[in-house]
């Protein structure tokens, strides 16, 4: 993962001044940027009873949608782009990198018609396009160290094709069996990425930090998550969820701590990602607190969705949206905004309902509406800089 910020190419002489479809961060940021504000402010007011969208007031595609119309996308962009420098090969750009996002713009639009069929389909089709277009750079370099992304974006396919073959009657596992699926990936994907660049910004952009890692936490922390994975797969017993949950919150709050991130408060572009993290253990500690009925289960989702992936993506979204436009490694005052935002949203959401259960549907609107801003300004202002060449003439 080392050095992935900077992908040297051979300069070219002359590059489009329209540059969204150069590399895959760059629709892909935009369009979760776009989605994740709109569609939060969408649920936020169906929630508080201000819309009447049937679609939007079932929480089965409230889910759907956080997982397969924002997770999603920003894993694809982020792999396009970190993946071509894995492997000095190619991924998609031009008119395929175009044809993949409409494939997901397509995904969005068929959840609300009444062709459910149509909609499972182009649904489970783009994270297996995004696998395979990912798996033919992986292939040729023989980069068998990250051949497990091609299966997880395999397993996206899955989870959706359970929801939607759900829905439409024809089986019998539920339709929450796919977003718990969904939801593992994500944390696993997470995980995994974090512990790759997390350490690494904090003594890039942190001097005297000394982030660490441990080989041995390393494999711990990684393999308790895939075994909850495997665990809610098979249905294991809750006590045994329960404690590997423990155990997974453990481990990954011994790697957060080894990465100082008391050492990290006045930088904010590695500060939010430190924060985002914290997210990640409290989910797992809130996880295993649920599974002996301490705290409901939306309390703990919420931790991973709303806290952890909303500041790990939107830390991730603008610094690598600065790197890769040869824009200069510093947050500046709308960077923070959209992380102070964001942060807050996860708090509301997150700590306001157990706390105060009278305030739940205020809650509510008021994380959606501080998600929506966050990811809103960020839309507004990477705008230009997703879609203009980057500043060094160099393309990407």
């Amino acid at each position: 993962m080392s050095g992935f910020l900077h992908i040297e190419e051979p300069p070219v002489r002359a590059l489009p001044r329209f540059a969204l479809w150069q590399l895959g961060f760059r629709p892909f940021y935009l369009l979760a940027g776009t989605f994740g504000a709109l569609s939060a402010l969408l649920w936020g007011l169906q929630m508080g009873g201000h819309l009447g969208m049937t679609y939007l007031a079932d929480p089965l595609w409230h889910a759907h949608e956080m997982l397969f119309g924002f997770a999603l996308p920003v894993i694809v962009g982020f792999l396009f782009t970190a993946g071509r420098n894995w492997t000095n090969q190619p991924t998609p750009t031009g008119g395929r990198l175009a044809a993949l996002a409409a494939l997901w713009l397509a995904g969005r639009l068929a959840v609300m018609t009444p062709w459910p069929m149509t909609s499972a389909l182009l649904n489970a089709a783009f994270p297996l396009a995004a696998a395979i277009a990912l798996a033919i750079p992986f292939v040729r370099a023989r980069n068998r160290r990250n051949y497990f992304f091609v299966a997880l974006l395999v397993a996206f396919a899955l989870a959706t094709l359970v929801v939607h073959l759900h829905a439409m009657g024809r089986l019998a596992l539920p339709g929450w069996a796919g977003i718990g699926l969904a939801l593992d990936v994500v944390l696993f994907i997470l995980a995994v990425m974090a512990g790759r660049v997390v350490p690494m910004f904090t003594n890039n952009g942190v001097p005297g930090a000394n982030a660490q890692r441990r080989a041995w936490l390393e494999k711990v922390a990684l393999g308790s998550l895939l075994a909850l994975l495997a665990l809610d797969v098979l249905q294991a017993p809750i006590a045994l969820l329960a404690g590997v949950a423990a155990i997974a919150a453990l481990a990954h709050l011994a790697r957060w701590c080894l990465w100082q991130p008391w050492r990290t408060l006045r930088t904010p572009l590695v500060w939010v990602l430190h924060a985002g993290y914290a997210w990640l253990w409290i989910h797992l500690a809130l996880r295993a607190a649920a599974a002996v009925g301490w705290v409901t289960n939306s309390v703990a989702t919420h931790a991973l969705t709303t806290g952890a992936l909303g500041l790990l993506v939107v830390g991730m979204m603008t610094r690598t949206s600065r790197g890769h436009t040869a824009r200069p490694l510093r947050a500046d005052r709308w960077d923070v905004a959209c992380y102070v935002l964001v942060a807050a949203a996860g708090v509301v959401r997150v700590l306001v309902p157990p706390l105060l259960p009278a305030a739940t549907a205020q809650a509510w609107l008021a994380a959606a509406l501080l998600w929506a801003a966050g990811f809103g300004l960020f839309t507004v202002r990477y705008l230009p800089v997703l879609t203009r060449p980057r500043l060094d003439g160099k393309p990407g």
